[in-house]
């Protein structure tokens, strides 16, 4: 408004010259800046009054190079719109309005092409009048947290390896959980008779069972540990490998994740359940942490 002001005042000198020192053809020149100075100030002021510019975000979180719907929306005030753009950053350029509108819409997909978190920062709605003298700027209430994913890309298994776990190792790895010794524990009440541990009650020990490994220690474990990575590209190719071989396995038979700061698996079955919260959590790694190793000790499945 410093230039609307300033005309104004320009013209209102010019008024005071003219009458001062009787030069009447100053008289036009002043009244002319005066008007159009007030003019401008009372325009744009009068028009940005009230007037509303929202972004809406069709979701919070997208894969890698999949499209994001967002839809900015401008809407006027007491008065018609003055002129001016939308100055929204993730738009190519500004849009431009024309005088008089009620209201306006954009519509854009934009794809994010490496995971983590974006800040977008509010949109903004600039009011100018066609002489720039007066200008206003709306800004949006909130800027918004996008949580942009890693791809998950199919996994091609080369030869007879890697396509997952077929019906016999299935059943092979089913019985050997119900039978690979992981060690020795205290009796507890109700325990068969099958799992107890003879021998030591016959060297007079006590009462000890066998501590068998559990079925899901038999699925394939996933371990990410992304730490001294090349590049932050091949950081990113890393989670990407991770979050395809998750849902392979995942979708086969199962399988666990262990994550940087994690000292349990997170176990993620063939209903997918589990995947939405750590898919979340891949797109937010960096290379400041690493896995808890110990989390695959005692594992028949593979790592």
């Amino acid at each position: 408004m410093r230039s609307a002001l300033g005309c104004a005042a320009l013209g209102l000198l010019l008024l005071i010259v003219a009458g001062t020192f009787d030069a009447e053809p100053l008289y036009v020149t002043g009244a002319a800046l005066v008007l159009l100075g007030a003019g401008a100030a009372a325009w744009i002021g009068l028009g940005a009054w009230g007037a509303q510019i929202t972004r809406t975000i069709a979701t919070l979180s997208v894969v890698e190079e999949e499209p994001l719907p967002i839809r900015i929306e401008v809407k006027r005030g007491r008065l018609p719109l003055p002129p001016g753009w939308i100055d929204e950053p993730l738009l190519p350029e500004p849009v431009r309005l024309p005088a008089g509108r009620t209201h306006a819409r954009v519509r854009v997909d934009v794809t994010f092409g490496r995971r983590g978190r974006r800040t977008l920062p509010p949109p903004t709605l600039v009011l100018r009048d066609p002489f720039g003298l007066a200008q206003r700027v709306l800004t949006g209430a909130h800027s918004d947290d996008v949580t942009v994913l890693p791809r998950v890309l199919p996994v091609r298994a080369t030869g007879g390896g890697g396509d997952g776990v077929s019906a016999y190792s299935r059943a092979a790895l089913i019985a050997a959980a119900e039978t690979e010794i992981d060690g020795l524990r205290e009796h507890r009440e109700g325990t068969p008779a099958s799992r107890i541990h003879w021998p030591t009650v016959a060297r007079g020990a006590g009462l000890m069972e066998r501590k068998l490994i559990s079925e899901a220690d038999s699925r394939p474990l996933v371990v990410l540990d992304p730490r001294a990575p090349a590049s932050q590209d091949a950081l990113d190719a890393s989670v990407r490998a991770a979050a395809s071989l998750v849902v392979h396995f995942a979708r086969k038979t199962g399988c666990g994740l262990v994550l940087p700061g994690d000292r349990r698996t997170v176990t993620i079955d063939p209903d997918l359940l589990a995947w939405p919260q750590a898919h979340v959590r891949l797109a937010l790694i960096d290379e400041t942490a690493g896995p808890a190793l110990t989390a695959a000790q005692n594992r028949r499945g593979l790592v």
